[in-house]
This record gives structure tokens, sequence and C-alpha cells, in this order.
């Protein structure tokens, strides 16, 4: 009788059975143990804090009935912990990365990277953090023409800082310099937590940060701009770089936020942990959460977050081709 069954379904058929019985239980009793999430920057920074944030319900029993553990990785704007994820990280579901867009596609277009926009497998999406220009409480600049001013008078010499090379921070300093002809010299850091206690520390002249880092620490900076098409609910009383004349300033630079699996990882997982996160990124307890310590939500599905790759491909693709 099976092998009456055997040669009416095909050898095809049959493997494609097999492989069914197989990945069914696995992607159903998934995960049976903890669930790493590597965070590609410093612990402290808006990345760090917020992925604990928006993790912290994943043991309850509606989500993944497991804690996800973090894991940092810091290094080269985030080069060192992708580039990890691309070429160690084990495909077993176990283990997730989180992505930061622009940042690693923006490298992989200006470096050789082992990872472009096409490297991971995306879960979903929890915040768009627009960056913002920050000066140190004590500074003489009030405003972004009080800043530029200086800097035209002192060519070279405004020290402006960032998370690292070619993230969101290092692109909007690009832009604002395209946008005024006015040289700044950028100084790379090894994430949001050090950028601003060197902003804070007056080690710069100024700094473009995460506009959730910023909210956390207004009682000892001063928020100049942001770099977005409309204000933000956290700070209204700050205009963006549009508003003030500067409209190649735009949303390219805003920080784009969310989970992946390596390449390789299983379809039945990736399905599963899509419908998850999504689900607890958009609970009341996450939301508050995030509202209470200034981080911007914004919930995205995996479909949506491809789409999203694709578009900043092609509009940092755009960027570069005129440096």
């Amino acid at each position: 009788m099976k092998k009456n069954l055997f040669s009416k379904l095909g050898l095809g058929a049959v493997v494609c059975l097999l492989l069914l019985c197989v990945a069914m239980p696995a992607a159903a009793g998934y995960p049976e143990s903890p669930v790493s999430l590597i965070i590609t920057y410093s612990a402290g920074g808006a990345s760090d804090f917020q992925a604990r944030l928006v993790t912290m319900l994943a043991s309850n029993e509606n989500y993944l009935g497991q804690p996800v553990v973090i894991i940092n990785k810091p290094g080269a704007g985030g080069k060192v912990g992708w580039n990890w994820m691309v070429t160690k990280a084990p495909t077993d579901g176990y283990t997730m990365g989180s992505y930061n867009v622009p940042h690693f596609i923006a490298q992989s277009i200006k470096y050789k990277t082992d990872y472009n926009y096409q490297a991971f497998e995306p879960v979903a999406n929890w915040g768009a953090d627009p960056a913002v220009l920050i000066v140190p409480a004590d500074s003489p600049f009030n405003t972004v023409k009080d800043l530029l001013d200086y800097a035209k008078e002192n060519p070279g010499k405004v020290t402006v800082n960032g998370a690292g090379l070619y993230v969101g921070h290092h692109i909007a300093a690009l832009q604002l310099m395209e946008a005024t002809g006015v040289k700044l010299t950028y100084i790379p850091e090894k994430g949001g937590a050090p950028a601003m206690t060197s902003v804070v520390g007056g080690k710069v002249k100024a700094g473009f940060n995460n506009l959730s880092d910023a909210f956390r620490n207004q009682s000892r900076i001063k928020i100049l701009a942001i770099a977005d098409l409309e204000r933000h609910e956290f700070i209204p009383e700050v205009p963006t770089f549009v508003e003030l004349g500067y409209p190649a300033v735009d949303e390219t630079s805003v920080n784009y936020r969310g989970v992946f699996y390596p390449k390789g990882t299983a379809p039945e997982i990736i399905e599963k942990a899509s419908e998850v996160f999504v689900k607890m990124f958009k609970d009341p307890k996450v939301l508050k959460m995030m509202k209470n310590g200034g981080c911007p939500v914004k919930v995205m599905t995996r479909q949506q977050v491809q789409k999203m790759f694709n578009e900043r491909q092609i509009a940092l693709s755009k960027i570069f081709a005129k440096k």
C-alpha cells in the first residue's frame, strides 16, 4: 500500500510531505528556550534601551513564552554586529538581530560589507526615531542659524558628532552641509550613548542624535531642530529643518528600528515570529513604556519592512551618487 501511495504521489511530493511533517512541529513548539537578540550598538543607547522595552513581555504565554536576551555587539557604527549576523549567526531561530535603517543600508552602499538591504529576513519594526541637532545646555548657540553663522566664520572648526559613519546622524549632517554649503567636521562615535556624553561634556560643538535620547536628556542639552517632515509630539516646540528653510534635510535620516533573522532561518519560524512581534509591539503596556521613555513608535509588518528597505535603498543610492 505504501509502495502504491509513493508511486502515485511521486518522489517530489513525498519529500515535500516529509519536510512539512518535520517543519510544522518545530514551528509549533518554537521557541523552547530563550531567544538572543543582537543589538549592534552600545548598552544605554536608544537601540539598546528601546529593544529592552519592546521585548519586555516576550516571556508572556500569549507572545513568545520565552524571554528575549539582549546581547550587545557594538562597533563601526553597527557593522561589527551586522557582519557577524550574516557570517556567523546560527539559523535555528534562537538568534535574532536588530536592524537600524538607514544605517546598515547606507553602509552597504558606501563600504564593502557582508550585508546589504536583502541580507536579512525582517520580522517586524517597532519604531521610527528622527535625528535632531543638539548642543550642550550652556552652548552660546540657541538656533540653527547661530551655529551655521559661527561655522561660516570658522570653516571646518565646528565639530558635530553622531553614532557612527553613515548612520542616520551622519546622513543628516551630510544633508545639512549640502543644503547650506557650510563645512562641518563630523566626528563618528561608537553609538548614541557615547555621542550624547560627548555633547553634554562639551567635547564637540554640536551633535546629531536620536530624538528619543535627546528627549531623555533635555535638562543637559538644547535641541535646535528635527530632521523630519513634521514636528514631533514629544518636542512640539522644536522646528523641522524644512520649516527653517532647509528642505534637503528631510526624513531620509529617520532611524527605523526592528528585528530580523539571518537568512536560512526556517520560513515557518519567521512567519510565526512576524505575527507575535507585531502584536507584542502593539501591546498597550509596551506602548505606554515607550511613550514614557520618549521613544517614537512605528509598528510595521514584515511585508511593510521589506517595502521600506527597498525604498531606502533607492533613496540612499541617489544621495550617495552625488558624493
